[in-house]
């Protein structure tokens, strides 16, 4: 099929402290979360300047896919767009109908399928396009890609990286964490989220042959009443400080593309303060962000969208996820449920 722009969508941040306010006014607009939570999520903004760095960290994804796509094709123009702030997704589509810009594909900065992560960004690039109007590009979302060769050597490098940080006698007895963005138990059954974590971290444990880890969530939000994933990090850390194992801990945020607000406060403040009062040895590794794999499997999935006849890589046993979503791929949950916290 035949596409003339790329749409990197993501989920927006503040950009100052008079920002992040009306931010969060409109991720959690119509959604039952008490008001101190609010200003609670506000201080980890303010803890770094009232600056979300996943604005930025974009800005670096798209100059890493220009100059991917310059030296190998592609050649498509890239756009951007946001859920929750500027540039909005309306506006970004405004821009590409005045461009000429007819139909675009879509690269969410969300590897895996859950509805918050996959089928919400559909849906609100759909409302985009009614605000726009006649002539708005047509949009087709780029596959999950959570156990693409390229997402998963990336996600491999950069744990690579974080053990050679730790002693080799060492190494074998460490903690390996691996975390995702914990999500409300409902939204959780009504797709595929946790056997994806759980095939990511068997694909890369089985990499470096490492049989001491685990999965555990991270940024939950909602009513405490309301059931969510666990266990949470820091409970984890507790539970690794009271087995009287190896005090080296490898945190890896594997649910996450980019190393934004949650990754920053909720692991290498909250966590790493945790560790440091627990005794353990907190290594953080970094997630894809413009790791040149990661950037180069973001030109192989648009070229494999280009023709029909392409392979679709994919490891494990869950095989590639379909270039068009499924009427029931990712259904909300059957009921209300937070958004997860922003990043």
């Amino acid at each position: 099929m035949k596409y003339d722009a790329i749409l990197i969508a993501s989920f927006g941040g503040p950009e100052s402290p008079e920002d992040v306010m009306p931010f969060l006014e409109i991720v959690l607009r119509g959604k039952h979360i008490p008001h101190e939570r609010m200003l609670e999520v506000a201080e980890h903004y303010y803890h770094f300047g009232g600056k979300s760095p996943i604005n930025d960290q974009n800005r670096q994804l798209i100059a890493a896919l220009q100059a991917e796509l310059a030296q190998h094709g592609p050649a498509l123009p890239i756009y951007w767009g946001n859920r929750n702030w500027d540039p909005f997704f309306a506006d970004t589509l405004r821009q590409m109908k005045a461009d000429g810009v007819q139909r675009a594909l879509a690269f969410v900065t969300s590897a895996f399928s859950s509805y918050s992560g996959c089928r919400q960004y559909r849906e609100d690039i759909a409302l985009a396009q009614q605000q726009v109007g006649e002539g708005a590009p047509v949009i087709d979302k780029i596959r999950a890609y959570y156990n693409h060769p390229g997402f998963v050597e990336a996600l491999i490098s950069q744990i690579e990286a974080a053990f050679a940080t730790i002693p080799q006698p060492q190494r074998a007895a460490t903690h390996l964490i691996f975390t995702g963005h914990s999500i409300p138990n409902s939204m959780a059954q009504t797709c595929d989220y946790e056997k994806q974590l759980h095939e990511v971290c068997t694909l890369v444990t089985e990499h470096f042959n490492h049989a001491n880890w685990r999965l555990v969530y991270q940024s939950r939000s909602g009513s405490p009443s309301q059931p969510w994933l666990g266990p949470d990090i820091l409970d984890a850390l507790h539970e690794v400080k009271q087995s009287g194992g190896s005090a080296d801990v490898i945190i890896a945020p594997i649910g996450f593309v980019s190393d934004h607000m949650e990754v920053l406060f909720d692991l290498d403040t909250q966590a790493k303060e945790l560790c440091a009062e627990l005794g353990l040895n907190m290594v953080r590794s970094k997630t894809v962000g413009t790791h040149p794999r990661f950037i180069t499997m973001i030109r192989e999935l648009i070229s494999e969208r280009l023709d029909d006849n392409a392979p679709r890589p994919a490891l494990g046993v869950l095989g590639p996820r379909a270039n068009v979503c499924p009427a029931d791929c990712c259904p909300p949950p059957a009921r209300p449920a937070a958004r997860p916290t922003p990043a």
